[in-house]
C-alpha cells in the first residue's frame, strides 16, 4: 500500500503492509519525531490507502523581557500649605518588571505567543504632589500639642492651630498605636511592615529634636496597646503573633516596658506580664492603661477589668465582665480610664437585659470603680459597646462636705467625656454622641454633634492639658468626618480646625 509521508518541507513515498499504523509508516520513511511535534493523522491510527501522514515540526521557546512600569501621580492635601499651592514632596520612580513569554512555532510558523510569569525586579514609587488646603478656618489657641495622623503622615499643632508641620512624612502610619508623651516630647506610633508575616513595627519620634528624630524601637506585632508613662521615660506595650487567618493576629496579653533614655533607648525590657491565654475570646487581645503613679496597670479583657502590680505582676480583678458576642473575627474589650488621683477606674460594663440571651445583650453601662473601698457603681445606663470614657485633667480643687468625718475636704474637680450611642440597642452600628459628665456621674450633657446631624464614628477623644482660648475652659479635640474639631467642655462651642477629611487619630498632650 502506497502512503506519501511529508516531513521537514519534503514527501517521501513509501510502500507499507495495508492495515499499518502511523507509527511504522514513519518508521519506514525512517522519520524520527522530537517530543512536542504532532502527526496527523495520529500516531496509532491505521491507515488506508489514499490517506497520506503528514508531520508537523512544534518548537517551543521561552524568553524574557523587562518592562517599565510607570509611576503613578497621587495628590495629598495639605493644610500647611495655601490653597491650591502644590509642592513636589516625593519624586515618582518607574518601577521594572521580568516577563517570561512562552512561544509555540509550527513549521517555522509562530502560532502561541504568550506570558507565563511576571516578576516585580522593582516597584514603581509614586510621585506625591502636595496640594494646599489651607482653609479660612479661625486660629485657635491652644496649649501643648496636638498630634493627628492624616493619610498615613503624622502631623504636629502646637501653640496655635495654624501653626502645624508634617513630623513624620513615611506615609506607612498604620494608626494601631498613635499617642503622645505626658511632656509632648515624644510620639509613639505604629507602621506598616514589608517583613514576611509580621504585622507592623512600633516607631517613636523625639519632636525635640532638629530635625525630627524617628527611632525605631525594634518592637513589632503591636495591635492594641503601647503608650508613654507619666513621666515620658518609659514605654509600656504588648504583642500579638501574626496570623493568616482573620483577625490577622494570635494575642499575646503580654506586658512589657521599656526605658527611654537621650539619644537611644536603653534598651533595658521588663516584662510584667508573661505569655498568657487572655481569658475568654483572649486570641483578640488585652487593653491595658498605666495608673497615675506608674506603679500598676488597669487590664481590660472581654470578660474582665483588673489590676496588675508592675513589680509583682501578680493581678486583682476588679470586675467580672458578660463577654459580647460578636458572631464575628473580633471581639469586644471595655474602655477603660483612670482619675487623675488614681482612685477611681471608669469602664463599661456588659449585663444581661430582658428577652436576650446570654452574651448577645444590647445593654452597656458606664461605671465607676473606687479602689479606695466600695462596690461598683453604674454611673450611666445604656451609653452603649464603644463609649470609651476618657477623663480630664483637674480642673480645679474645691471644698466639699465629707458625710464621714462631718467637714469639708479639698476634693479634685474633673469631668469624664464618654460617646453616647444614639441608638442603644444596636450600639455595634449605632452613631455617637460626645458627652461630658461630671466625676460622679452628675450634669451629664451631650456636646457633639448637633443631635440633628450625623452623630460621631466610635473613638477615643482627647482632652486638653489646660484651659483654651478666651474662656480659658478645657476642651475636647474629637474627629467628624474625617476633620478634626474642638469642643468646648463647658459652653459645647465648637470649631473645626482641620479640612482635608483624611483624619483618622488625634491626641493632645
Amino acid at each position: 500500500m502506497p502512503v506519501i509521508v511529508a516531513a521537514d518541507g519534503q514527501q517521501t513515498q513509501i510502500t507499507i503492509p495495508s492495515g499499518s499504523t502511523v507509527v511504522e509508516a514513519l518508521q519506514a520513511a525512517h522519520v524520527e519525531l522530537s517530543k512536542l511535534d504532532r502527526v496527523e493523522p495520529p500516531l496509532y491510527s491505521k491507515l488506508s490507502d489514499g490517506i497520506n501522514v503528514k508531520v508537523i515540526r512544534v518548537v517551543e521557546e521561552l524568553y524574557t523581557k523587562e518592562i517599565h512600569l510607570p509611576f503613578e501621580h497621587q495628590e495629598l492635601k495639605n493644610e500647611a500649605l495655601p490653597e491650591g499651592e502644590k509642592r513636589l514632596s516625593q519624586p515618582g520612580e518607574n518601577g521594572l518588571s521580568e516577563i517570561t513569554y512562552r512561544r509555540e512555532i509550527e513549521d517555522g510558523i509562530e502560532v502561541i505567543n504568550e506570558p507565563i510569569k511576571t516578576v516585580i525586579i522593582k516597584e514603581a514609587v509614586p510621585e506625591v504632589m502636595m496640594v494646599g488646603t489651607n482653609s479660612s478656618f479661625t486660629a485657635l489657641n491652644i496649649p501643648g500639642k496636638i498630634a493627628y495622623l492624616s493619610a498615613g503622615n503624622a502631623w504636629i499643632m502646637e501653640v496655635s492651630t495654624r501653626n502645624r508641620f508634617c513630623a513624620v512624612s513615611t506615609g506607612d502610619l498604620d494608626g494601631r498605636i498613635f499617642t503622645l508623651s505626658r511632656n509632648g516630647t515624644y510620639l509613639l506610633f505604629t507602621r506598616f511592615t514589608d517583613e514576611a508575616n509580621q504585622i507592623n513595627n512600633l516607631w517613636m519620634a523625639d519632636l525635640s529634636a532638629n530635625p525630627i528624630r524617628l527611632i525605631d524601637l525594634k518592637i513589632r506585632n503591636v495591635v492594641h496597646y503601647a503608650e508613654f508613662s507619666g513621666d515620658s521615660s518609659q514605654v509600656a506595650y504588648s504583642t500579638a503573633e501574626w496570623r493568616e487567618a482573620a483577625p490577622g493576629w494570635q494575642a499575646n496579653n503580654d506586658l512589657f516596658t521599656l526605658d527611654i533614655a537621650g539619644e537611644n533607648t536603653s534598651g533595658l525590657t521588663e516584662q510584667t506580664v508573661g505569655v498568657n491565654s487572655g481569658g475568654v475570646y483572649g486570641w483578640w487581645g488585652t487593653q491595658y492603661a498605666w495608673s497615675p503613679d506608674q506603679v500598676q496597670f488597669l487590664f481590660a479583657q472581654p470578660d474582665a477589668i483588673g489590676l496588675i502590680d508592675e513589680q509583682s505582676g501578680s493581678q486583682t480583678r476588679l470586675l467580672s465582665i458578660l463577654p459580647y458576642q460578636t458572631n464575628g473575627d473580633w471581639a469586644w474589650v471595655p474602655g477603660v480610664a483612670w482619675s487623675p488621683d488614681g482612685q477611681v477606674v471608669y469602664t463599661i460594663n456588659h449585663i444581661l437585659s430582658g428577652g436576650e440571651t446570654n452574651g448577645e445583650s444590647q445593654q452597656f453601662d458606664l461605671l465607676g470603680i473606687p479602689l479606695t473601698g466600695g462596690s461598683p457603681i453604674s454611673l450611666v445606663e445604656d451609653v452603649g459597646m464603644f463609649a470609651y470614657p476618657v477623663v480630664s485633667p483637674v480642673i480645679r480643687t474645691a471644698n466639699v462636705y465629707d458625710d464621714e468625718s462631718g467637714s469639708n475636704v479639698e476634693q479634685d474637680t474633673f469631668y469624664v467625656a464618654y460617646l453616647q450611642a444614639i441608638d442603644p440597642s444596636v450600639s455595634e452600628r449605632s452613631a455617637y454622641w460626645l458627652t461630658v459628665m461630671d466625676r460622679d456621674g452628675s450634669n451629664q450633657k451631650n456636646l457633639f454633634p448637633p443631635q440633628d446631624t450625623t452623630g460621631l464614628e466610635p473613638q477615643q477623644v482627647a482632652w486638653s492639658p489646660a484651659g483654651v482660648g478666651i474662656g480659658g475652659n478645657y476642651a475636647i479635640a474629637v474627629i467628624y468626618n474625617g476633620n478634626i474639631w474642638i469642643v468646648d467642655a463647658e459652653t459645647s462651642a465648637a470649631q473645626q480646625i482641620t479640612g482635608d477629611g483624611l483624619t483618622s487619630r488625634v491626641d493632645w498632650r
